[in-house]
């Protein structure tokens, strides 16, 4: 580059642009204002040995000096480096003078014979640089231009990284999260479709003025080992609580009131109530912290599907909906962009046209998306990954914690160690809701969607995951087998004092209805609230009271570590002591997590291609 900006890129050797300052003993960069370099080529071999601080008066001056005072500078150029370096080192690599140290001239590359002799004449016989020395020089000259290479591309990196953080739209859920994911714990992300008509083509899908309510959600739960992940989907039509919310708006900040027994798709738009809202009525749905939210408009699914090539899709039948406008024959297809939103959409093509068939049908299409993402096909190709990037920042939104692309690698990371085959969509259970006469709308089954929560906070799988146990793991399942062998007592012989030491309010008057109503332990007591919270649940029982301790902890599900067994035997009627600790998630759901999901909880398997119907 010296030597172009020069107009003699030809007539310079790029190895002479590092060359070794006998001032310092360092080699460096030759820049032509360092030198007092005539505009014609200099003889090979000459070379500068001005005193520092001193110019050369000409060329020629230069080259007698050279010659006259060659044997005195190599006798004495080692010992003036090592001393002048260390003065230099502390004058910013300037002369004892003060000036900058002359670096010696460039080599002409197409310096002739006559030059070569000339050179000779005034310089003395040369003598022959060392192998190492000329290794040198090239290791040098080569470091430069890689240094060059790394500096540049790191140039590039750094634009591209601005220009995708560029792209990434945040909002702030005043604490709404957990704070941040940690990658120790357990992740819980939630991801929210708008039903907003914004982006080019939209316009003419449903409600073009709709404010972007909560159309689609689904709450996408990583186990804390990473082993397995549960994706739950949220009906928009579910009637539920919605807290009060903070939320931040135009003029600032202010707390939108809670409305009971309202529609969930209104936790977002309403309002004026933003991402937080809906995390915060999910934690009230499911007892689940939700870390971070995402949010995505119709235009996601038609630029995301578009980067990856198309996702592939299977009908059971022939498809033609004048409402969404898909049409599609029997069999697998690939779609993208306007077909693959019209998929998404579509609630009269599939099952029994409600919005829980489309939702089964929104998570066969991510199921295949998410195969499609993490092939080789996609993995293996940089145009598709910058594609795949441009259009996920361009069409999400997210909370302020990871609102960067640096955080959404992070994020990205951990949720990339899942193994497809261990994730698993479903549907939170619902029922018909039974206050309406034309069914518009869900309410949740308690029955099962408590146990499914249990199974997220409890980490345990939809799914049959293979993995190694801890020592101490084994141990407590041991200890647990053990102490459910034995004989149990009947329901009707259990005696038993619930107190409440942690759980929600009304857990023991909950637990006590359960008992007595479902598992037809009759001899049991409300107690109220416990002297004491604390944070596990404990049955304290007497050495003849094991039968019935037996019975009412496989009831509970209580762990080994719940039973807490006395030295004395019980007297007369005396009752065992249940204290629900901060672990009690509900009646009937077991503390350690049921072991699979309850009968009839719909399942979409990830690594796996299902047919809509």
């Amino acid at each position: 580059m010296d030597a172009h900006s020069r107009g003699q890129a030809d007539e310079i050797d790029p190895a002479d642009q590092w060359v070794l300052n006998p001032q310092t003993g360092n080699y460096e960069l030759r820049l032509d204002h360092s030198t007092g370099q005539s505009p014609s080529p200099q003889p090979r071999g000459a070379r500068r040995a001005n005193a520092p601080g001193k110019r050369p008066a000409s060329p020629s001056a230069e080259a007698e000096e050279e010659s006259r005072t060659r044997g005195e500078a190599r006798t004495e150029s080692r010992a003036e480096s090592r001393t002048d370096s260390r003065t230099e080192s502390r004058s910013g690599g300037r002369g004892r003078g003060g000036t900058r140290a002359d670096v010696p001239g460039q080599r002409s590359r197409r310096a002739g014979k006559g030059q070569a002799e000339a050179a000779n004449t005034a310089a003395g016989r040369r003598k022959r640089k060392s192998p190492k020395s000329r290794k040198k020089k090239a290791l040098v000259w080569t470091g430069g231009v890689m240094a060059f290479l790394l500096v540049g591309l790191s140039v590039g990196g750094y634009f591209v990284y601005q220009h995708f953080n560029g792209n990434i739209d945040t909002i702030d859920v005043q604490g709404a999260g957990s704070g941040g994911f940690k990658k120790d714990q357990p992740v819980n992300i939630l991801l929210i479709g708008t039903d907003k008509r914004t982006g080019s083509g939209n316009e003419g899908y449903g409600d073009a003025g709709s404010v972007g309510h909560a159309d689609t959600t689904l709450l996408f739960h990583v186990s804390k080992d990473r082993t397995n992940a549960t994706v739950v989907s949220i009906p928009r039509d579910l009637i539920t609580d919605i807290p009060d919310c903070e939320t931040k708006t135009a003029d600032g900040t202010k707390v939108i009131p809670g409305t009971s027994q309202t529609r969930f798709n209104t936790s977002l738009g309403q309002d004026e109530r933003d991402p937080g809202c809906t995390m915060r009525t999910v934690k009230e749905l499911t007892g689940l912290t939700v870390d971070h939210f995402m949010m995505a408009d119709f235009n996601a699914v038609k630029t995301m599907s578009t980067a990856v090539g198309g996702v592939e899709v299977c009908v059971a039948k022939d498809v033609d909906d004048p409402k969404s406008h898909l049409k599609l024959s029997k069999g697998t297809h690939t779609i993208q962009g306007e077909q693959a939103l019209a998929f998404v959409r579509t609630r009269h093509a599939f099952g029994n046209e409600s919005d829980l068939t489309r939702i089964e049908t929104q998570q066969q299409f991510l199921s295949s998306m998410i195969r499609k993402m993490k092939s080789g096909d996609t993995l293996t190709s940089p145009s598709k990954l910058f594609k795949l990037a441009e259009a996920a920042t361009n069409a999400l939104t997210v909370d302020t914690g990871i609102g960067s692309i640096q955080k959404l690698s992070d994020l990205a990371t951990e949720l990339a160690k899942v193994d497809p085959k261990n994730i698993t969509f479903t549907t939170l259970p619902v029922l018909d809701n039974p206050a309406e006469v034309v069914k518009a709308t869900v309410v949740v089954n308690e029955t099962k969607a408590k146990p499914l929560f249990s199974m997220m906070q409890n980490d345990v799988s939809l799914t049959e995951v293979q993995q190694k146990e801890k020592a101490d793991e084994k141990a407590a399942k041991a200890k647990q087998e053990e102490l459910l062998k034995g004989t149990k007592a009947d329901a009707s012989d259990v005696r038993v004092d619930v107190f409440n030491g942690g759980g929600p309010q009304g857990s023991a008057q909950e637990t006590l209805n359960w008992l007595q109503n479902t598992e037809g332990v009759l001899k049991s007591t409300n107690k109220g609230n416990a002297p004491a919270d604390v944070a596990k649940t404990t049955l304290e029982y007497a050495p003849n009271q094991a039968d019935q301790a037996r019975a009412l902890a496989e009831m509970m599900g209580l762990p080994a570590a719940a039973m807490k067994p006395g030295t004395e035997d019980a007297v007369g009627l005396q009752a065992m002591t249940l204290t629900l600790g901060g672990d009690f998630k509900g009646a009937g759901v077991p503390i350690t997590g049921p072991a699979k999901a309850p009968e009839g909880v719909q399942k979409v398997e990830a690594d796996k291609q299902v047919c809509a119907k």
